[in-house]
């Protein structure tokens, strides 16, 4: 299966250089992945770098905590969008959500959409932090909100992504919205998994690679193990043919 459109790459982490950020978009391009993910300081320049392809630029918002001001988060957003962002990540309040304060987290998300209008929105919940009662009722409101996608996690908490909370958001949300996988996503194989769960789109910061790709590096390096493995059973196998001078 090529997974290629189902990948947001991102890169995210507050140190991420502009050569970073351009050896992302190279590495996108190659890869014919749906979309860079980067903070909205790079959006511009992602933009500039991925012009004529088909990739598109996510800038996340509030991230990684979520937990500033929802006129903060919406004038974030709109220059994300003014500096060609095409999607947008925002991150929930979680303070809100355990306070049961539902209607702030529902403002919170409003707001934002209302502002993006017809831009994709996800919205992070950062499920290490939530019970399952609470990932469900973030899920409800993030529907009323009429956010495009649930996201799992931004990456930057205790943990990422499990199949239990995706498997939870999909029972919850059901076609309603979509599901995006993130946090400790790295290989083929685990991305398969998320998606057969449920997930229409992963985010990961590892350059994940289709299936032919993943097996043709699989067998390069079994085969490596094989040759060197034979040149081991030769050498050892050979005469010693070290002459002893004679003693005088």
């Amino acid at each position: 299966m090529n997974i290629s459109n189902y990948i947001d790459y991102a890169l995210l982490k507050p140190s991420a250089t502009e050569h970073e950020i351009i050896e992302l978009c190279h590495n996108a391009k190659e890869n014919n992945f749906y979309s860079v993910c980067v903070n909205s300081s790079y959006v511009a320049v992602t933009k500039q770098l991925l012009v004529e392809t088909d990739v598109k630029v996510c800038s996340v918002i509030g991230f990684p905590f979520g937990a500033m001001a929802t006129k903060a988060k919406v004038y974030e957003a709109k220059l994300a969008l003014e500096n060609g962002a095409d999607e947008i990540d925002m991150v929930i309040n979680i303070g809100f959500l355990k306070s049961r304060n539902y209607v702030s987290v529902l403002r919170d998300i409003s707001d934002v959409k209302s502002a993006i209008g017809d831009t994709p929105l996800k919205v992070t919940l950062e499920i290490s932090e939530l019970n399952k009662n609470e990932i469900i009722r973030a899920c409800e409101i993030c529907l009323d909100a009429n956010a495009n996608f649930i996201k799992t996690s931004t990456g930057f908490s205790k943990g990422g992504a499990t199949l239990t909370a995706v498997k939870i958001i999909k029972k919850t949300i059901k076609n309603n919205a979509k599901i995006k996988a993130s946090g400790g996503i790295r290989d083929y194989e685990t991305a398969i998994k998320y998606i057969d769960a449920g997930a229409d789109r992963i985010g990961t910061s590892s350059l994940i690679k289709s299936s032919t790709h993943a097996h043709q590096i699989r067998n390069t390096k079994i085969y490596r193990k094989y040759i060197e493995t034979i040149q081991k059973t030769t050498d050892s196998a050979k005469p010693n043919n070290t002459i002893k001078e004679k003693e005088v």
